[in-house]
């Protein structure tokens, strides 16, 4: 239960609907935070206490603005499937290509900035950052381009590198304890759980801030 001496962070959640989205809700929620998924379902999560659901649009800043208001935070996991693009200039696919990635910045620094919220977790294939140019060029100036904008901007800003994950993983996956998980679920679960506990640890101390990080396996 809530005490007077529980911090309550606002956290607004593009990506729910990921694997990774679902362990960043569950360990959010475990620490007693508010979470906003923003999705164009409001009926595609379950209700539990302290998750609310909100209608968006990750590439107009108006309704960034609107979805964010009053958020001590946001994640953002770019990668995601699921992610609301009801912007008619925006073409939907299930995961938004390197070209969306950008505009989606763009759109989120403006509407974080509009109301005064600083922030930002990005999480994305940003791993292109520390490679030489090769093949993924595209993905590479598309990553760029997003850091480029968030050095110009106002933003207390971190970017993460997006971790492996299989599909499937939904929320009650990391909230209870399974014994029935298929092969190779187990080892994802718990490399994303690690990664939620690390965004979240980041987000309560004010960590890394500006920088780019990445989450490695304990050894």
């Amino acid at each position: 239960m809530k005490n007077a001496e529980t911090p309550v962070i606002k956290v607004v959640l593009y990506g729910a609907m990921s694997s990774l989205g679902s362990a960043l809700m569950a360990e959010m929620l475990r620490r007693q935070h508010e979470v906003i998924a923003v999705l164009d379902d409001l009926t595609a999560l379950a209700p539990r206490p302290g998750l609310r659901t909100k209608t968006g649009d990750l590439y107009d800043p108006e309704r960034v603005k609107q979805s964010v208001a009053g958020a001590d935070a946001v994640i953002c996991l770019l990668n995601a499937p699921g992610l609301p693009m009801n912007s008619e200039h925006v073409e939907r696919t299930l995961i938004p290509g390197p070209v969306e990635q950008v505009l989606a910045v763009d759109a989120l620094v403006a509407g974080m900035q509009a109301v005064n919220i600083p922030r930002l977790f990005l999480v994305g294939d940003f791993a292109v950052l520390d490679e030489d140019e090769g093949e993924d060029d595209l993905q590479r100036h598309a990553a760029e381009e997003i850091l480029d904008a968030l050095r110009n901007s106002p933003l207390q800003w971190t970017l993460v590198n997006s971790p492996y994950a299989v599909a499937g993983l939904s929320i009650e996956h990391f909230t209870q304890v399974s014994t029935s998980l298929e092969p190779g679920m187990a080892e994802s679960l718990e490399r994303l759980n690690r990664v939620a506990v690390g965004i979240a640890d980041e987000l309560r101390l004010n960590l890394h801030v500006g920088q780019h990080v990445s989450f490695v396996a304990a050894t």
